[in-house]
């Protein structure tokens, strides 16, 4: 063999990737079910919202805070993941937040009330507001820069298969038991996910830094803050003042909040539940930015497709949901093969890769009501489209976050990330609503030319995230 063969063959050696070792392959099988039951249980719930509202003969308007104070519940306490993380540990944190999210679920299935069902879901949310922050963190910190597109591969891929097996799960449940086992089901697979983190999550190394004390003020601001912009969004197009004037005064607070992180220092452990000297660093903020606008891109269509094929199509709630299947397969193929390689190409081609194929992915959906539409051949592709669009993105995006800031800062960063990835859904669901309504006024008797014109938004909002996608790093970042 010659001199240039050899080198040639030692160069493809030494670009594939190694193997992740067993140990780290068991973390990502653990830390990945603590977000599943999370979002299994948010999808689950939604379906069976009619049946709970029956059984305890209560008003929708005021069941549907079980689900609305779930998903406050866990606004008010992401924020605390990265104090959490540096005062417990962050292992010893995400087994707490587990176990009380399995706590929640099981009073939730012994509830006797609406009134105590919300309280109880909200327990569920202040545990479940933890779970995929910390998760993150401990993956993250136990790969090392070098293999975190892969580590976060395993992570998304049972996660973007969630919001299908929900209403699969949902209907089941209350086709051939009643509602309370929608909650009770989490408690064997949230004690199983207990167990099996006992066992395979490795005990952490004795810090010798002083624990950080808890940012009182900063709490007294953020976490109302954000809770009053997640009500204010969705509720700001039901009528009334209640939603705008939620949204005015979580602005305040965020903004209070923003001049106190800023003046805060680390002296006495003092440290900001966000530090938002982060985002002085290009590549965090670049890599922050794209996920507020793709977690507005992903959780406003996951509202509106669903919604058009109950609204225009007739079908059930649990069909409906199905129709997502197609959009978690291709994000779910496409996040497997960009794990492969986030970690040795540069971002900026695979996201705009991504983003091309999401903005084609979407165009078929500006078609509704006009003539026959769309064929069905066509939808399915789309959304599978769609999906892998996204399932490229997410994959360099988490890895640009990570490999963007210091070991000890990574805590912060998942807490900060996961705070702006949920208030993008958060605002491009409400902003769409409302775009939405006021097309269904503009487009009486046509309810799918309303959903057609809806769709023009989302590619348009599709389209800005090229924006800080032209930011991202053009070369390859070198692995430590």
């Amino acid at each position: 063999m010659s001199v240039t063969t050899k080198s040639r063959s030692g160069a493809a050696r030494a670009a594939r990737p190694e193997p992740l070792p067993p140990g780290l392959l068991k973390m990502g099988v653990v830390l990945a079910l603590g977000p599943i039951l999370a979002l299994l249980d948010t999808t689950i719930v939604n379906v069976g919202i009619d049946s709970v509202a029956r059984d305890l003969h209560s008003s929708m308007a005021a069941v549907q805070w079980v689900a609305t104070g779930y998903l406050l519940a866990i606004s008010l306490t992401m924020p605390l993941s990265g104090w959490a993380a540096g005062r417990f540990g962050a292992r010893r944190a995400w087994l707490g937040s587990v176990v009380l999210f399995v706590l929640g679920s099981a009073l939730c299935g012994l509830a006797w009330s609406t009134g105590s069902l919300i309280v109880f879901r909200v327990l569920q949310g202040i545990g479940g507001g933890l779970i995929q922050p910390l998760g993150q963190t401990i993956m993250v910190q136990a790969a090392g820069p070098s293999r975190i597109g892969r580590v976060m591969g395993t992570l998304l891929l049972p996660i973007s298969l969630a919001p299908v097996l929900g209403p699969i799960l949902g209907g089941l449940v209350l086709e051939h038991l009643n509602w309370r086992w929608m909650f009770l089901l989490n408690v064997p697979v949230g004690l199983l996910t207990v167990l099996l983190a006992a066992r395979w999550l490795p005990a952490e190394a004795r810090s010798e830094l002083p624990r950080p004390r808890l940012d009182v003020t900063g709490l007294v601001l953020l976490s109302p803050g954000l809770t009053a912009l997640v009500y204010g969004l969705s509720t700001v197009g039901e009528g009334g003042a209640a939603g705008p004037v939620a949204v005015g005064a979580g602005a305040v607070l965020l903004a209070a909040y923003g001049w106190h992180a800023l003046r805060v220092g680390r002296r006495g452990g003092r440290v900001p539940l966000i530090d938002l000297r982060l985002f002085a660093r290009r590549g965090f903020a670049v890599a922050t930015a794209n996920s507020f606008l793709q977690g507005a891109v992903l959780y406003s269509s996951m509202f509106l497709v669903p919604l058009y094929y109950q609204q225009v199509e007739r079908t059930g709630a649990v069909a409906a949901g199905l129709l997502l299947a197609p959009q978690a397969l291709g994000t779910a193929v496409t996040s497997l093969l960009s794990s492969r390689i986030a970690d040795r190409f540069a971002p900026r081609p695979l996201i705009l890769v991504g983003i091309g194929c999401s903005l084609l992915g979407t165009f078929a959906f500006t078609q509704l009501g006009r003539g026959s539409g769309p064929a069905d051949w066509l939808v399915v592709g789309s959304l599978v489209l769609r999906g892998a669009g996204m399932g490229i993105i997410v994959i360099p995006g988490m890895a640009a976050v990570y490999g963007s800031v210091e070991k000890g800062q990574v805590p912060a960063a998942a807490g900060a990330v996961n705070v702006l990835n949920r208030l993008g859904g958060a605002l491009g669901t409400a902003v769409l609503t409302l775009i939405l309504r006021q097309a269904q006024a503009g487009h009486p008797g046509h309810p799918g030319a309303a959903f057609g014109a809806t769709f023009w938004w989302v590619l348009a909002l599709s389209a800005l995230s090229i924006a800080p996608a032209l930011l991202y790093p053009g070369s390859a970042r070198t692995a430590d």
